[in-house]
């Protein structure tokens, strides 16, 4: 798959992490290094912003924030230049354990596509608005389905259907008796098929002129109706070099996702289907051919023994891997725990006792996301990882039918690549 899942899901994870970080005042330092700009040239910046701070009236926070400034600067000294993709230092005072317990945290980002912005600026949390940017879904696409008795208009964006509409359009089928009346209810007809592809284009331009870098508009549906649509100058003039028209079966909500599929040349680039193709794969081998392995227990032996090529798993994995130590002789143990199950079970575990020693002494020494630890096991043993979100429907079948966690064994990656789609 061409888009390198894992990798954005860490970025992903590592936004959410700074996010949580805040300081006390305005003590916390946001960097952003464009490719190009000069190391040096951002140091001496950032030395004249040292000596700015060094007029803050708060002794506290002007040597928090003199602090950061000065940290900055030293892990900027580390680089030679930006990067291709440029470079970003996030360094402020965290409190610890309440006011006065502030630590100086650094971190610095490489990012997965590159920035063109200059940035610096102190706040009470990180500035992290360009790095949600950079890992919003790109691939926006207008759906359009109609016939002449429903239709719907929704939007594509990235994995799932970010929005849908549909209509029935009150149009009588045609009538087939002759004379005068027959010619007068065609005309009626014809009226009231024209003010609801109006009406229709009305919603979709409404809809689909809200993303400016909507990058294709699908015209689907099971008649001759789409063509007609797709000629008449219905949609926005922005919109009409960007149509495709296909077939589908079917017409209303149900078209959308018929024509997600038989649009895939159009929508080749478009994570959905991608991740749609694989799981239709995965079901196949499951229920015909094998080299399927699921159920966290058989999985995670089989990665521990290099079994697999391919781990897959659901970004949205509600579970933690708690380990737990007895304070008397040293026995651990691992739980895997949804989260109510972490309110809900953790604490009558701990107030067992000890199956080694007897003694109700054990404590939780660690709390860390399945998805995070089963990606650490996939790194160690080179199986490559791909996440599937459950934002649709078929990530959400995969994550109920799969319990989230699916291996391909060696030797059957070949057998799952040339299975049709």
């Amino acid at each position: 798959m061409k888009h390198d899942s894992v990798t954005l899901y860490k970025f992903k994870r590592m936004i959410e992490e700074l996010e949580k970080k805040e300081g006390r005042g305005t003590e916390l330092v946001s960097i952003y290094v464009p490719p190009g700009r000069r190391i040096d040239e951002v140091i001496a910046y950032l030395r004249q912003e040292y000596a700015t701070a060094s007029n803050i009236k708060s002794k506290s926070t002007r040597k928090n924030v003199m602090d950061a400034i000065e940290s900055a600067i030293q892990r900027l000294k580390l680089f030679n230049d930006a990067g291709e993709n440029g470079l970003i230092v996030f360094s402020g005072a965290i409190p610890q354990n309440g006011p006065g317990t502030e630590k100086i945290e650094v971190y610095h980002i490489i990012p997965p596509m590159p920035i063109n912005i200059f940035l610096y600026r102190c706040d009470s949390k990180f500035h992290l608005e360009p790095l949600k940017n950079l890992v919003k879904e790109k691939e926006i696409y207008g759906i359009l389905v109609i016939d002449n008795e429903e239709a719907a208009v929704a939007v594509l964006k990235g994995r799932a259907i970010a929005e849908i509409q549909t209509f029935t359009s009150g149009v009588p089928g045609k009538h087939r008796a002759g004379g005068q009346s027959a010619r007068r209810f065609e005309r009626l007809r014809d009226q009231a098929l024209n003010d609801y592809y109006k009406r229709v284009a009305e919603h979709a331009n409404e809809m689909f002129l809200k993303y400016h870098d909507i990058k294709a508009v699908i015209i689907a549906g099971p008649g001759p109706t789409k063509e007609v649509f797709s000629k008449g100058d219905l949609l926005h003039y922005t919109l009409r070099d960007k149509i495709h028209v296909v077939d589908t079966s079917y017409s209303g909500e149900e078209g959308v996702r018929e024509a997600i599929d038989k649009a895939s040349d159009q929508l080749r680039e478009l994570r959905l289907v991608e991740e749609r193709r694989l799981i239709e794969k995965i079901i196949w081998m499951a229920s015909s051919s094998g080299g399927v392995i699921y159920g966290e227990k058989q999985v995670r032996e089989a990665l521990r023994n290099k079994q697999l090529a391919l781990l897959v798993i659901s970004e949205d994995l509600d579970k933690y891997e708690v380990e737990l130590k007895c304070s008397s002789c040293g026995y651990s143990e691992k739980l895997t725990l949804t989260s109510e199950e972490l309110v809900s079970k953790l604490p009558q575990r701990l107030a067992e006792k000890c199956p080694n020693c007897g003694v109700t002494t054990l404590s939780k020494i660690s709390e860390e996301f399945l998805i995070d630890v089963l990606i650490k096991e996939a790194e160690d043993t080179n199986t490559q990882v791909e996440l599937i979100s459950s934002s649709h429907e078929s990530g959400e079948m995969f994550k109920k039918a799969f319990m989230g966690i699916i291996g391909i064994l060696k030797g059957h990656q070949q057998a799952l690549q040339s299975i049709p789609t």
